[in-house]
């Protein structure tokens, strides 16, 4: 098992999460950050850290292709370990439905 990050993530992208993660395993898109599954130690400390709850365990039902999306941009957008503020207008993106058709962006994060 591992932590995935999904889609109420995008356009919000709050950092509480990577403050608390032991191996640094989160990696930051333009508007949204990712988990590398190959590093999540699977501790859980993150999940309860996200205002979005956006954080999911790979084990819950209809995430394949969130696992697949985590792993693609963790090997290739930068590592973030420190917290900063949230995107602009995060609280009212915060449960949109449909965010990764309407908002998801390819392009890297400023990483640390």
């Amino acid at each position: 098992m591992t932590y995935i990050v999904v889609d109420n993530c995008i356009k919000c992208k709050y950092l509480d999460c990577v403050e608390v993660c032991p191996v640094d395993c989160f990696y930051e898109g333009e508007n949204m950050l990712v988990i590398h599954p190959d590093e999540c130690i699977d501790c859980g400390v993150c999940e309860p850290e996200c205002p979005a709850e956006a954080i999911k365990a790979d084990t819950e039902t209809g995430l394949e292709s969130w696992l697949e999306i985590n792993t693609k941009y963790a090997s290739i957008w930068p590592n973030i370990t420190e917290k900063r503020d949230p995107m602009p207008d995060a609280e009212k993106f915060d449960g949109e439905t449909g965010k990764f058709e309407k908002y998801f962006s390819e392009k890297p994060g400023q990483g640390d």
